[in-house]
């Protein structure tokens, strides 16, 4: 049998550094989610342009968690 390793928590900097990376990450998720919404409204796709930028806003800071 192999024993599980114990992860070690992150240093104070680590840490921070972590999150401000998984921030960063999930701003750019929601730009591209957004700007892909405009071009498919512009292209026609309300339905789909609008569920994108809905989803963007969500995503994006200042939107919800599906942790909290």
């Amino acid at each position: 049998m192999v024993p599980h390793r114990v992860q070690e928590p992150l240093a104070p900097q680590a840490e921070k550094s972590y999150v401000a990376g998984m921030e960063l990450l999930l701003w750019i998720l929601a730009v591209i989610l957004v700007v892909s919404g405009i071009v498919a409204l512009f292209r026609g796709a309300i339905l789909w342009g609008i569920v994108l930028i809905i989803v963007g806003l969500l995503v994006g800071p200042g939107g919800i968690s599906v942790f909290s």
